[in-house]
């Protein structure tokens, strides 16, 4: 009896062992390719820090669509336009809640909550979501221009000054991070930072929000993955040194409006709104939540796209489509009035291009924000089952070839003629039901921005070639592991076109502002 007992034992153990280091969260997905992977670790290791060019080189062996373990957790890539536009769009009422992970939602958000795009779908969620697209739809925005007429006009000022009026190339990283997130604190709280981009709070927002990001992203958390590896606190104490820094400034800026709306001193905001509506339906868990994610998110596109448009305009290759864009500008407003009319009006056609190809072209959130299923999902005749999780790869599908003519050029102009309505142009603000709720208010700041920045400098290459940015989508990006890009270190120079005409357009946008100021 004792060598039956032996196996047996041996039997349960190698099976006990194979679903400790080969069990997932769901089971094995019949029909749709599996990439193998290492026992506990499944892909990991091979993904590696870039997950979105790794599963790119994957789809040309598996498929458009496969399967992955990572860890302990089974993931659905997607990586073509026409297979996240099936599984995103087509079926977007079953694709609409997320994951929780363990490293941003029980330890970053332990104290503030989750910005309504982290947020698994429930009644709370969607009452969130309803109130800031209501404050974020198309007419909402254009009311919120004025904001954008004062931050932009702020940063362009100061580029001038600067750059000494063109003698001095420039960094502009700090400018338009500002610019993005004075407009959403704006919005937000009704207050900005006054002070210029070197600001202690804007700095310590901006630092913090970038490490927060780290801990949204599909490849920075291994402990997500592989439960094991949080017996290990490192990364959760670095996650909470963040989560406590963020605290202070959150905090005191609810705070502060607060006190502005006790004393009648507060302007029109967001937040304020639903603070003092007796018949607002969110609770203060949920106010909070809707602030976390007009600040996160003001740091999240707008600035790695301005940053990094403004880098390739001025290099060579760029010269010619910065050319093209200022002929437009002046052929559409021959009165040289593009600088105040971009406020209220979207006629520059090239413009339009130019900015859904920056966001094409530098797809700042390479792996979108993680899907959950709540609804089974077909896929070339497979079942994808209810509660799977779905990986979208946007930089993938941004540069599918099968979709995009030479998707690894810059080329605005695949973007004329493209009637209004025609699809989604690109991406870059995810897709389906769950993508940004604040497009619109992210294109008309990169539109007014473009606009306003061509026509009044000539974007130059840095005098020193070391100086020179890094123009490649994945390459550019100072920290490969986070959610969102980092542009790396650059300078361009910045030479006035017609420095007595933009002297001119800076003072009528400074008094038609200095009520906001």
């Amino acid at each position: 009896m004792t060598v039956p007992i032996v196996a047996l034992a041996a039997l349960v153990f190698v099976y006990l062992t194979y679903r400790f280091l080969y069990s997932t969260d769901t089971p094995k997905i019949k029909g749709v390719p599996e990439v193998p992977g290492l026992p506990l670790f499944g892909s990991l290791l091979e993904l590696g820090d870039n997950h979105a060019k790794v599963a790119q080189k994957w789809a040309k062996k598996y498929g458009p669509v496969f399967q992955v373990r990572m860890g302990n957790r089974r993931i659905v890539f997607a990586n073509t336009f026409d297979s996240v536009r099936h599984l995103w769009i087509t079926n977007q009422s079953a694709l609409i809640s997320r994951p929780t992970l363990h490293t941003f939602h029980k330890v970053v958000s332990s104290s503030q909550g989750f910005t309504i795009g982290t947020s698994p779908w429930d009644d709370s969620c969607k009452n969130r979501r309803k109130a800031a697209a209501t404050a974020l739809n198309r007419p909402a925005v254009q009311s919120y221009m004025p904001l954008i007429d004062l931050e932009s006009n702020v940063s362009i000022k100061e580029i001038l000054h600067d750059t000494k009026s063109g003698e001095i190339d420039i960094d502009p990283r700090g400018y338009w991070q500002r610019y993005a997130l004075n407009t959403s604190l704006t919005l937000c709280y009704g207050y900005r930072i006054s002070g210029d981009k070197d600001d202690a709070l804007l700095k310590e927002i901006t630092d913090v929000e970038r490490g927060v990001s780290n801990f949204r992203s599909t490849s920075n958390n291994w402990q997500d993955y592989v439960p094991l590896l949080r017996l290990w606190p490192s990364q959760s104490n670095e996650a909470n040194k963040f989560r406590l820094r963020r605290d202070v400034y959150m905090n005191k800026l609810l705070e502060m409006l607060k006190e502005r709306i006790s004393m009648g001193t507060d302007k029109p905001c967001i937040t304020g709104n639903v603070i003092k509506d007796p018949e607002a339906k969110l609770n203060e868990a949920e106010i909070k939540s809707v602030c976390l994610t007009m600040v996160s998110a003001g740091l999240d596109t707008v600035p790695g796209n301005l940053i990094m448009g403004i880098a390739y305009l001025a290099s060579k290759q760029g010269q010619r489509i910065q050319a093209r864009a200022y002929e437009e500008i002046l052929k559409v407003y021959p009165d040289n009035d593009a600088w105040e009319r971009c406020l209220h009006e979207e006629k520059a056609p090239y413009l339009t291009a130019l900015v859904k190809e920056i966001l094409r072209y530098w797809t700042v959130i390479p792996i979108c924000l993680p899907r959950v299923s709540i609804k089974p999902i077909e896929w070339n005749g497979a079942i994808i089952p209810a509660g799977t999780t779905f990986y979208m790869n946007a930089y993938a599908a941004d540069y599918d070839d099968t979709h995009f003519k030479d998707p690894y050029n810059f080329i605005p102009e695949r973007y004329l003629d493209v009637p209004d309505g025609a699809g989604t142009p690109h991406y870059g603000y995810g897709a389906g039901s769950r993508m940004c709720v604040g497009s619109h208010l992210a294109n008309r700041e990169l539109y007014t921005a473009f606009v306003r920045l061509i026509s009044a400098f000539e974007f130059t290459p840095p005098k020193n070639p070391r100086d020179a940015p890094v123009l490649d989508c994945l390459e550019a990006n100072a920290i490969p592991t986070s959610l969102t890009m980092e542009p790396k270190y650059f300078k361009v120079g910045f030479k006035p076109r017609n420095r007595e005409l933009l002297e001119k357009w800076i003072a009528e946008s400074e008094e038609r502002t200095k009520e906001l100021m």
